[in-house]
């Protein structure tokens, strides 16, 4: 069956960096939407990147343009989301998702909907 599965996250302090991946199994790599999310206690989810395998496509937030951004490893169904210049705000349990069909346009819509499959989340704690 289709898995998605995140790690990395942790503990870091202001400024710093971390890595979450994401691996994707059951289901082929290449041709799919993998999307961030982020959720909060409380808060409502948000939506934090995408990335479209098909053509390496990828779309942010206006919260973490600049700071984040995406890479994969095709060998390895991975992709992998560099978080950089973290804030006590990007504090909170990271989501990968995976979206199917659509292209590089449905990808993009960041629409927690278009998502079928989902990880159990990996935390990231940023303190001041």
């Amino acid at each position: 069956q289709v898995q998605v599965k995140e790690s990395g996250g942790g503990s870091v302090q202001a400024g710093g960096s971390l890595i979450v991946s994401c691996e994707v199994s059951g289901t082929r790599y290449v041709g799919n939407c993998i999307g961030w999310f982020r959720n909060v206690p409380g808060n409502e989810r948000e939506a934090v990147a995408s990335f479209w395998t098909g053509d390496s496509s990828s779309n942010y937030a206006d919260s973490v343009k600049g700071r984040f951004a995406i890479s994969h490893a095709k060998d390895k169904n991975t992709t992998f989301l560099h978080m950089n210049d973290l804030k006590p705000e990007d504090t909170a349990m990271y989501y990968c998702a995976l979206g199917e069909y659509g292209g590089s346009w449905a990808c993009g819509r960041k629409d927690p909907r278009y998502f079928r499959y989902w990880g159990q989340g990996t935390q990231v704690t940023v303190s001041s």
